[in-house]
């Protein structure tokens, strides 16, 4: 029996299992444990994510729940920045759930998106990061977000874009759905929503994914989660920053392989 330890930052995990036991879902949740503290992609969106979600809680206290919160990443990146923010995160899977407990200080609860185990108006804010493409019903988790937000209170989500480029990386991470923008605005608008965000980024290297995805891919290829070398991680995150540059500004993306949108519960919502 061959221990596998799967490092990152501050967190060691060793499992005694010969990797093929491991389940396709389990393996995907240790390779984000174990990159998504220095990885290009989860760099930039925890900083999307995070700049959205101040415009509504502000330096102050916060009550936040990020909804499908994985191996916790988001939690700490947005701990070691808002300090005052009162996090709760809330995983469908116990292995997901056991690694967020380990690699932060909040309160993790396992259960369902589509049936939150919270009171009405719970939160001031919720952040569902690359979850709802999960979904068989994402407008079912939709409605749980706005029945557990404050009046005002505003939800932030990703999703993967452009059902055209469906590939062995949404096989590999259990995809259901890819989004389109106006769809996601129908769908946040359906729940009771106003829209104040609605944009797509990963812009600047999408000719890159949609070569690596389409084109250039192998039998036996398993997600992107991953780290890669350091002058591509490097050269990733400087179109990063100028994507995020343009939407502090107040720009907007017209393509790119993800979608980032933000909706505000109306003071008069159902």
């Amino acid at each position: 029996m061959e221990a596998i330890r799967w490092p990152a930052e501050n967190f060691v995990a060793t499992i005694h299992r010969p990797p093929h036991l491991f389940r396709m879902e389990e393996a995907e949740y240790y390779k984000m444990a174990g990159v998504e503290d220095r990885m290009w992609y989860y760099r930039s969106l925890h900083g999307h994510c995070h700049r959205l979600l101040r415009q509504r809680c502000g330096t102050g206290a916060c009550d936040l729940l990020d909804a499908g919160c994985g191996s916790g990443g988001l939690i700490r990146r947005l701990q070691g920045r808002e300090p005052a923010w009162r996090i709760t995160g809330i995983d469908v899977s116990p292995l997901a759930c056991t690694l967020a407990r380990r690699r932060c200080r909040a309160p993790v609860v396992e259960g369902s998106v589509t049936a939150l185990p919270f009171a009405g108006a719970a939160f001031d804010a919720i952040v569902s990061a690359d979850v709802l493409y999960e979904l068989d019903e994402p407008g079912a988790a939709l409605g749980e977000f706005h029945r557990c937000l404050r009046p005002g209170g505003w939800i932030v989500i990703n999703v993967p874009a452009y059902r055209w480029l469906w590939s062995y990386h949404d096989v590999a991470v259990r995809s259901k759905h890819r989004f389109e923008r106006c769809e996601v605005a129908a769908l946040l608008a359906a729940a009771g929503f106003a829209v104040e965000v609605n944009t797509h980024w990963n812009a600047l290297p999408f000719p890159l994914i949609v070569a690596k995805r389409k084109l250039f891919s192998r039998a036996g290829d398993t997600s992107d989660v991953k780290q890669y070398p350091a002058p591509v991680e490097a050269g990733l995150r400087g179109l990063m920053a100028v994507e995020h540059a343009w939407l502090r500004l107040g720009g907007r993306w017209a393509w790119g392989s993800s979608i980032l949108a933000a909706g505000r519960k109306l003071e008069s919502a159902r």
